[in-house]
């Protein structure tokens, strides 16, 4: 089933892919873009080479754009949104869990164990798009498009076999909902450098981690784990926002070039983030479809019915109750409207 899934993805990418065709009057411009983290796959396949490379050829090279990841610029990713607020930078790239202590609704969407699956997060994100451009109109910024990152997932040394063998386990986790979610399990949240992992499993600091399933493989985590989880907890959706006032200086007819093409970017980024997801669970775990080396010989543990069954009751007594009281009412009213009849979920002050 996840495989179909990120064919699926692959084939809503292929499709934006075709789609795209080049735009010959319009005027010359030059961009400034500071993208993510440059040494994960998202702006190394995605960001980087669609500002770098396509948008200029699509453009017949009247658009030119500089672009470089946040951690190139020196920054830790936190401040890319106030700068694009500020107009310090006119278009960026930003993870909304990194803006979740300044506004809870930045936590809508990626709540952990919200979106079990890709298809039900982008279902999500897709839907409550209107409230975030309302939200970020109101802080100087055009929302252009949120694309994701791959599923986040539980890497556990020794054993687990379920949600509740989170109970009293040492997890590291990244968000103050991955947090939420581990104690509302009877885990307990250590807060600990994504490089200073492997050692914490190695040393028994923490039972399990939380990361990307293909991160936790290209850090070797399956060398210091042995069972990997694959429920996705939450996702890390990325924000592609623009400087409002520099968005509208922008020629009408780039603004619209720039809509249309960043949403097959965003397309296509969703679509690796399937495929990413499914290579991480592979490679972990030593599977015949892996096509990189080496291979790990974790344990991939699938959620059981009683797991699903636990995550619902969690989630409606605990962590949206608890994401809801410091969540403004309006902030709560759209959760209601946008993503409640998707999953079929009420939050309530």
């Amino acid at each position: 089933m996840k495989r179909l899934l990120a064919a699926s993805f692959l084939g809503l990418a292929a499709v934006s892919a075709q789609a795209q065709e080049v735009v010959t009057d319009l005027p010359k411009t030059k961009l400034t873009v500071v993208g993510g983290l440059s040494n994960l796959t998202a702006y190394q396949n995605g960001e980087h080479p669609f500002w770098s490379k396509t948008i200029p050829e699509l453009s017949d090279g009247k658009i030119t754009v500089d672009i470089k990841g946040y951690n190139e610029m020196g920054l830790k990713g936190p401040e890319v949104l106030r700068l694009v607020s500020q107009g310090v930078i006119p278009i960026g790239s930003a993870t909304l869990a990194y803006f979740a202590t300044d506004n809870p609704i930045n936590e809508a969407i990626d709540l952990a164990g919200l979106a079990p699956d890709i298809q039900t997060a982008r279902e999500i994100t897709d839907a409550f798009l209107p409230a975030y451009e309302k939200h970020y109109d109101g802080i100087n910024t055009k929302l252009l498009g949120i694309s994701t990152y791959p599923a986040q997932v539980l890497f556990c040394k020794g054993s687990f076999a379920g949600l509740s063998d989170l109970k009293g386990k040492k997890v590291r986790t990244s968000s103050r909902t991955q947090a939420e979610f581990v104690q509302a399990f009877g885990g307990s949240s250590v807060t600990i450098p994504f490089g200073e992992v492997v050692p914490a499993l190695q040393n028994g600091v923490v039972d399990c981690a939380i990361t990307g399933s293909l991160s936790g493989y290209s850090a070797k985590w399956y060398e210091v784990s042995d069972h990997l989880y694959a429920l996705p907890i939450n996702w890390n959706q990325q924000l592609i926002v623009a400087n409002k006032a520099f968005w509208n200086k922008l020629d009408p007819k780039v603004q619209q070039f720039l809509e249309t093409n960043v949403k097959t970017l965003v397309d296509d980024i969703w679509a690796a983030a399937a495929t990413e997801t499914q290579q991480g669970y592979d490679c972990n775990t030593g599977a015949e479809a892996c096509t990189l080396e080496p291979k790990g010989n974790m344990k991939l543990v699938e959620p059981s019915a009683e797991d699903q069954k636990l995550l619902k009751d969690v989630m409606d007594k605990t962590v949206i109750p608890g994401w809801a009281k410091r969540c403004s009412a309006d902030c709560v009213d759209s959760f209601n409207q946008y993503i409640g009849p998707v999953l079929g979920l009420k939050a309530s002050k």
